[in-house]
């Protein structure tokens, strides 16, 4: 699995050995809209938290506002479960930010969902996107499209993914503690923005972008 980042966090990620939600970061419960990215500080190291993509009302499942499911968000670490889909994201960010160093964190997907699976849920959906056409979509955003582990192949009348091919994301509520366990590849753009616990396993971002399945030259 793949966790997109800034490589500004990767000190704070290193000394931690933990990738935190961004709740137990910021402490802020309300659900309440990012419209730009925050600096704060994580055991005295400074963290960058995303901003939120903006969702629309509509999107929103009976009984749900958009402040409560992204105060559910908030509350989980996010994961893209194939290469492609991260490079997505990772494409997406520096397009907005062309000025910002990201990272991408390779991590060995069995042992992670083994060691953390009652935290873990699985998306058949990009569950903080912002769609286009939200009258179009053919599902509403609530913690009903979040499939807990354990629940995974049973049957459902929710819109969760039914096999590993339906998977978009996995989310662990809370945090990934003992991260190096996990870690197999750091991508970084810059050889020094790679923390010296973790240097004998980076690679160039570039590299990460160039062996993604699919990708057009």
């Amino acid at each position: 699995m793949f966790h997109f980042t800034r490589a500004d966090n990767l000190p704070a990620i290193a000394h931690a050995d933990a990738i935190r939600s961004s709740l137990s970061i910021t402490g802020d419960e309300s659900g309440t809209r990012r419209p730009s990215p925050v600096a704060t500080l994580e055991d005295g190291r400074a963290v960058i938290v995303n901003a939120h993509l903006r969702i629309p009302a509509a999107m929103m499942a009976p009984g749900w506002t958009v402040e409560a499911f992204r105060a559910c968000l908030d509350r989980h670490v996010f994961f893209w479960p194939t290469r492609r889909d991260c490079l997505a994201m990772l494409e997406t960010y520096a397009r907005r930010e062309p000025d910002e160093r990201f990272a991408v964190l390779e991590l060995d997907a069995a042992s992670l969902l083994a060691a953390n699976q009652d935290a873990v849920k699985l998306s058949k959906y990009d569950s903080g996107s912002s769609p286009r056409f939200p009258k179009r979509c053919g599902y509403l955003k609530s913690p009903a499209m979040l499939l807990p582990l354990a629940a995974f192949g049973a049957p459902s009348d929710a819109p969760v993914p039914a096999k590993p091919s339906e998977v978009k994301e996995v989310l662990v509520e809370g945090a990934v503690r003992q991260a190096s366990r996990y870690l197999r590849r750091l991508y970084v753009a810059n050889a020094a923005d790679a923390p010296d616990r973790w240097s004998g396993l980076a690679a160039p971002l570039g590299e990460f972008a160039a062996d993604a399945p699919g990708r057009r030259p």
